[in-house]
């Protein structure tokens, strides 16, 4: 005998808002964590260029987190539909012979 558990009202949803708010902070978090390595990493160099690597590091990290669903959903397409695909670019390549004398 299997028993199943319904809750009324806003305790059916009360799990998915403990996940919803979990998942805000860990977004709004991984932006404060990054944020936080851009400032250490000026103030322990004390230095204009390591800013502004650590500055294009967290853009280029952002930018890759805030895409995540669309690349997830590009690769598995790829996965998914390979005939679909475009093909590989083919680049021949000729041999030269060398010249009687070694040189190419």
């Amino acid at each position: 005998m299997s028993r199943s558990l319904v809750l009324a009202g806003k305790l059916d949803a009360l799990g998915d808002s403990w996940l919803g708010t979990l998942e805000d902070w860990g977004d709004q978090g991984l932006k404060v964590a990054l944020i936080a390595i851009v400032v250490i990493t000026v103030v322990r160099k004390v230095s204009l260029k390591a800013g502004i690597g650590a500055l294009i590091g967290l853009v280029l990290a952002l930018g890759i987190y805030n895409s995540r669903n669309s690349l997830a959903n590009i690769f598995e397409d790829e996965v998914n539909n390979p005939a679909n695909t475009q093909p590989a670019v083919t680049v021949v390549v000729e041999e030269k012979t060398p010249a009687p004398d070694g040189v190419l």
